[in-house]
């Protein structure tokens, strides 16, 4: 377990230096430049090849014959990137800067989901590695609340590039701690097969076939990505509830809340290993969304940050029932371009959500709030359907379910 605990502080040091870049990014393009839009274009560039980088880095990491080199280069690449932008962003021409972030966003997706899929071979299958899961989802957690805060204090204290300079080392934190766990060479030959028996090595389209084919995967990858719709549209919206209840600066406190109530959930609720995954995250997206839609009816910013921290609560188990999920039925060949597929999906779903709202920022925050809330309980409702659509029968050994080795794989032989 001293391996998972290093994978811990890896992954933490990783999502600390990722939550960051989104604020340090726009803040370090105000100061030099005056033009919070200029952050805004490299912003979008830092995330835009996530969705498109994701099959890649993930069918790269299952071929690859040495998983740890490529790890910690992918990280340390983040890294460079990080470090560059810090000193590139004002002072360089433009289209360098943006080809600087397109490259540190090709990394984004070993950081989120590829670190993830590493959990499944530190911890032993059963219920120690459920909630491992959870442990690993409270790293998301944490770097939400903690990056933010240690970016907007290092910025008002002196300037924002002290504050990308300690995204890159804890970048670089990353990159050292990963090199010292356990991953195991593979064999020569075919890195990974395809799962079907084969032997062919798991092409790029694997991952996204395995989604779609799996229904159990299928079913928390179209509500998670539909609820992340909505939670990219929060932060804004959250800023817009604050001013029009009196306090133009209580966005912040809003979103805290929200990120605080999720590390909360994430440690106690997310632990739960009693309960089925799929279960679990159809009760965390219908109470984030019933929690928000009380939040739109506040009549103070306190009370929205209760509601708000309410919801948190309810939305920290979703992650780790949604990397249970991925790790007990993606097939094995395909596990690594499942788990960065379905983080890339989000964060693209989140910033779809955000430049919607940029449309509709005109509308009266209490409606924004309440769409989102409805997204959030729709993503609930798609995710039973979708479970319940083309169910086996009662007494049916079912065509899909969890992979070999998982914590609910039942005993015995299996068949494909």
């Amino acid at each position: 377990m001293r391996a998972f605990g290093r994978y811990l502080a890896a992954a933490l040091a990783a999502r600390f230096a990722s939550e960051g870049m989104s604020l340090a990014v726009v803040l370090l393009a105000l100061e030099r430049t005056g033009s919070a839009a200029y952050g805004a274009f490299v912003l979008t560039a830092w995330l835009a090849p996530h969705v498109l980088a994701a099959p890649l880095a993930g069918a790269a990491a299952a071929r690859t014959r040495r998983p740890r080199p490529f790890h910690v280069a992918a990280l340390a690449g983040f890294t460079c990137a990080v470090a560059a932008l810090s000193v590139l962003l004002g002072r360089a021409p433009e289209p360098l800067v943006l080809a600087v972030a397109l490259l540190g966003g090709c990394c984004g997706p070993m950081v989120t989901g590829g670190m993830s899929s590493l959990v499944a071979g530190l911890v032993p299958a059963g219920a120690g590695r459920d909630r491992a899961y959870a442990w690993d989802a409270s790293t998301y957690n944490a770097a939400a609340v903690t990056a933010p805060a240690v970016v907007g204090l290092a910025a008002a204290l002196g300037s924002a590039a002290p504050a990308m300079a300690v995204l890159a080392l804890a970048g670089a934190l990353a990159a050292a701690l990963a090199a010292t766990l356990p991953y195991g060479n593979r064999p020569p030959g075919p890195a990974a097969s395809s799962g079907a028996g084969t032997g062919t090595p798991a092409g790029l389209g694997a991952g996204l076939a395995a989604l779609w084919r799996i229904r159990e995967l299928r079913a928390i990858t179209s509500a998670t990505t539909l609820a992340f719709v909505g939670i990219g549209t929060l932060t804004t919206t959250s800023v817009l509830l604050a001013s029009r209840l009196g306090s133009p600066r209580g966005g912040g406190v809003l979103m805290t809340a929200f990120a605080v109530g999720a590390l909360a959930g994430s440690l106690t609720l997310g632990r739960i290993t009693t309960v089925e995954p799929g279960r679990l995250a159809r009760r965390a997206m219908a109470g984030t969304g019933a929690a928000l839609a009380a939040a739109a009816f506040a009549p103070s910013v306190t009370v929205a940050a209760v509601l708000f921290a309410a919801a948190g609560v309810c939305d920290g188990p979703l992650l780790t029932a949604t990397l249970r999920i991925r790790s007990e039925c993606a097939p094995d060949a395909v596990r690594t371009q499942v788990f960065t597929l379905g983080a890339g999906l989000k964060l693209t779903a989140a910033s779809v959500g955000a430049a919607l709202v940029g449309f509709a920022a005109t509308a009266p925050p209490q409606a924004l709030l309440a769409g989102i809330s409805a997204l959030i309980l729709a993503a609930a409702l798609l995710h039973a359907l979708v479970v319940r659509q083309g169910a086996a029968p009662a007494g049916a050994v079912a065509a899909t379910g969890p992979s070999e080795g998982s914590a609910t794989a039942p005993a015995g032989r299996r068949t494909p």
